[in-house]
């Protein structure tokens, strides 16, 4: 008779909790449907947009124990401009509001690291979840528990997570499917809770044609050690349905296995896509030429890819990966919000071959020349991977990544007791943002335009920028009202394929306006790479000035437009007020074009020098400039990439 009930009460379970991550939820409430109606700022022409897709609240592990106790409903009301307190009681408020953004809660152990705090939990009594009673109570909420923090986050969590759990838990885990269960640290109900929340606080704020949200997570991935490296994703959901629960490292940490859910989900009619993150700092191993298990790239895996993950961060929190000073030695530009470390192992080198992205671009050229596809032609985005709940975007307004790097002596910008910290932080940027041009601000509208990669990605700041390629674009006159409809009437926008017309060399429509609460403009540049599949067989990259400020013209020997004098003031900040350009416009045609031969383009555009956040630091306070760490930055944004393609026969 036992053995009957325990089988019957085995079966419940298995209904209930199996392949939970296989079920989908719509979180849609009456009050919030979405109509199919056009918004009022529809535009066929589309409209520019600047949001943030990958923000951090109290659910993820990492941020919780780092102090952050910001709901993800208080994370959507600062990206619409109201102000908050960090939990350290740091004021944090951005100058404009955002048009959408996206919670990215972790999904690994999301919203259990609470339970280990919470003294009246079941999960609070294992004696490995004693070092975590009250972290975040508010006697804890200060920066004096700093290095204990970091302490539990960084060399005790990974051994209470990885101690097993009683036989009981182990069944249900095995019933269920989900790994997770098993481990003597999950409580599957304030998991369940938690990722509820993150998806009712997203329909909640979704507002068509004001500002849109998205549910999504991020999925985490790391390689076998002892070269460790990892990289991970950001997955978001084009509705108001999402899984019971977000497919986690716990399921896998092969990302073959994480595009072969989202596969199973859209079929099943959830779409959904992935956005890189972190490539900086994967050790080689995000724009790796091989499949997870060692295979060779093919066909099926650049189709799988794209289809899933047809976007990266080309800059963030942890560093830019558009190149590196190795990659491009003839790229003055290169070393920008460089970050070298290893994501986690920060105390290890990140090896730049594989790790960055115009690299990758040319690497999937040449792996398509091959017939073996193309697992790498990226649309850019810029976002922020910020801890706070919030994004903090502006160099003279930068509050941290994390409630504990609050104040200048924690963020090491300047010296605590004589001392300086570590290195790393200080190396931390105030990025990024991603700008999607879309024919309104709706979930769909923008959900599409990142799919198409009609987006681009700044360093924080909000340069509007436009890109089109065609072979008969010089036709166009630049100061039209009509120009975005002329230009979408003969080329196609960034992110798109060009396809050729014999030897008739591309043209290019470049376009950017200056951030109104930002520096001047001072330059636009096109990068351009090509896989050279003569005799060389190897890929080549340049870097093209196509327009200068202040009637500065392009030198055509080297390309570059001369120094247009702006300057800073390192006493105050103060920047040149007669130098540079509130836009700037042209149209270029490749000169060095070579028919038959395929290639990418992408825009950079460059303001004049500013501060970098740790020199406002340092001056606010009275205290040197920490040496080591860039005095002044160029703020900039990146476009997407146009493909310059032609008929193949191999």
């Amino acid at each position: 008779m036992f053995r009957v009930v325990f089988i019957i009460f085995g079966l419940l379970i298995l209904s209930s909790c199996s392949n939970d991550h296989l079920t989908i939820e719509d979180h849609s409430t009456p009050d919030k449907d979405v109509s199919n109606e056009r918004t009022e700022d529809y535009n066929q022409y589309r409209n520019v947009y600047f949001g943030d897709t990958h923000i951090h609240t109290t659910f993820s592990f990492d941020a919780y124990l780092l102090g952050n106790m910001n709901t993800p409903d208080e994370a959507y009301r600062y990206a619409k401009g109201e102000g908050m307190k960090n939990s350290f009681g740091i004021d944090m408020k951005i100058r404009e509001p955002l048009d959408f953004y996206a919670v990215t809660d972790h999904g690994f152990w999301m919203g259990v690291v609470d339970e280990w705090a919470d003294t009246t939990t079941e999960l609070s009594k294992h004696p490995l979840a004693k070092p975590y009673h009250n972290i975040n109570s508010p006697e804890n909420l200060n920066f004096d528990t700093g290095i204990k923090r970091i302490a539990l986050f960084r060399q005790y969590a990974g051994q209470f997570v990885q101690t097993r759990g009683g036989y009981w838990k182990l069944f249900k885990a095995w019933l269920a499917n989900d790994v997770s269960i098993a481990s003597a640290a999950f409580d599957y109900d304030a998991h369940r809770e938690a990722w509820t929340e993150v998806a009712k606080a997203a329909q909640k704020h979704n507002d068509p044609g004001n500002f849109t949200t998205f549910i999504g997570y991020e999925w985490t991935s790391a390689f076998l050690q002892p070269d460790g490296g990892a990289y991970h994703r950001n997955v978001l959901f084009n509705s108001s349905k999402a899984p019971k629960r977000p497919f986690t490292r716990m399921d896998s940490q092969n990302p073959e296995d994480l595009w072969t859910w989202m596969d199973t989900m859209r079929d099943k009619g959830l779409d959904s896509l992935a956005i890189l993150h972190n490539s900086n700092q994967s050790n080689g191993q995000a724009f790796r030429l091989a499949y997870f298990d060692g295979r060779p790239l093919d066909q099926a895996y650049a189709e799988q890819r794209m289809r899933n993950e047809p976007m990266v961060e080309i800059t963030q929190i942890k560093g830019t990966s558009e190149t590196h000073p190795r990659l491009s030695p003839n790229d003055e530009w290169a070393g920008f919000e460089i970050l070298n470390t290893r994501k986690g192992k920060t105390n290890f080198y990140s090896s730049p071959p594989g790790s960055y992205v115009r690299e990758a671009l040319m690497n999937g050229m040449a792996l398509e020349r091959e017939d073996r596809g193309n697992p790498f032609k990226l649309g850019f985005i810029g976002s922020s991977d910020n801890h706070n709940s919030s994004g903090s975007y502006e160099e003279d307004n930068y509050f941290g990544t994390t409630p504990l790097t609050g104040i200048p002596e924690v963020r090491a910008s300047i010296p605590l007791n004589g001392v300086y910290g570590e290195m790393r932080t200080a190396q931390f940027g105030a990025s990024g943002l991603a700008g999607v041009w879309a024919e309104e601000n709706t979930r769909a509208a923008i959900f599409n335009a990142l799919r198409r990669k009609e987006t681009f990605g700044t360093s924080g700041n909000r340069i509007k920028l436009r890109f089109f390629g065609g072979f008969d674009l010089s036709s166009i006159d630049l100061d039209s009202e009509d120009l975005a409809k002329r230009a979408y009437g003969k080329g196609v926008p960034m992110g798109s394929d060009l396809m050729g017309q014999g030897t008739k060399a591309p043209s290019f429509i470049v376009w950017a306006q200056s951030d109104s609460y930002g520096a001047p403009l001072q330059r636009i540049q096109i990068i351009k790479g090509w896989y050279d599949h003569g005799y060389r067989k190897e890929t080549r990259e340049k870097i093209y000035d196509v327009a200068c400020s202040d009637g500065l013209e392009v030198d055509p020997t080297t390309q570059r437009c001369p120094d247009n004098g702006a300057k800073v003031n390192l006493t105050n900040c103060a920047i040149s007020n007669d130098k540079g350009a509130s836009e700037l416009k042209s149209v270029w045609t490749d000169p060095d074009f070579e028919s038959g031969v395929e290639a990418f383009y992408y825009v950079r555009v460059l303001e004049n020098p500013t501060c970098r956040w740790t020199t406002w630091d340092a001056i606010r306070t009275g205290n040197k400039i920490r040496p080591e760490v860039d005095i002044t930055i160029q703020e900039r944004a990146w476009s997407s990439p146009i493909w310059y393609k032609i008929n193949q026969l191999f």
